[in-house]
């Protein structure tokens, strides 16, 4: 829908854990706007479970969506990108990728694989015009973050903003982080002023994560 109201975008529906449909996506991409200069990895899905209801399905699911679906998207792109001696990778990972929490033990292992591809590849193609970083949003106000806030409201009949509260409790200054705020870092990533960043985690986090 968004896409829609915007003069020059081309939305395509891509299922990010196969193989084809990935390929199938970025053709159509291709065909209608040329080759692909900047990739940005931002399809996520986060399931809260402790650890001892994990069975094998969810958490093979939450590698595949979050870590295999950035690395088939990367298969597609990077070679056109070297070959051309430019490009820009950006995975949207978590603060899950830089710490742990609880409840969301295949999440955040996901999420940590993404920063090793994001560092090992960064080191592979330094010297080819491409760089490649993370992203790493604190809980941000999406479908993710309701979701989980509505969780917490029917386990534990919390109020909404209780459940905000605890959602953002390790954020210093108390509050999700806006979906523009995670744009602008990843738009800032693109531009020719961020060339010489490569292999980073930005923490768009409100102070909870420092380097």
């Amino acid at each position: 829908e968004k896409a829609q109201e915007m003069k020059n975008a081309l939305a395509i529906q891509c299922d990010v854990t196969d193989e084809i449909s990935v390929a199938k996506a970025f053709a159509l991409a291709v065909e209608g706007h040329g080759p692909v200069d900047i990739l940005v990895n931002n399809a996520g899905a986060a399931i809260s479970l402790p650890f001892r209801k994990i069975d094998k399905a969810h958490f093979q699911s939450m590698l595949e969506v979050n870590l295999m679906g950035p690395f088939l998207c990367i298969q597609v792109v990077l070679q056109e990108m070297i070959d051309k001696g430019a490009g820009r990778i950006i995975n949207v990972a978590s603060t899950a990728a830089l710490k742990g929490y609880s409840y969301v033990a295949a999440y955040s292992a996901a999420k940590h694989g993404v920063m090793g591809l994001t560092r090992s590849l960064a080191l592979e193609v330094a010297g080819k015009g491409v760089t490649v970083n993370a992203v790493c949003p604190g809980f941000t106000e999406t479908d993710i973050a309701r979701d989980a806030i509505k969780n917490i409201m029917a386990k534990t009949g919390r109020t909404k903003e209780q459940a905000i509260a605890e959602l953002v409790v390790h954020n210093p200054q108390k509050r999700l982080i806006q979906p523009a705020e995670v744009a602008a870092s990843v738009l800032w990533l693109c531009g020719d002023n961020a060339a010489s960043i490569t292999g980073q985690a930005i923490a768009v986090a409100g102070g909870e994560v420092m380097s």
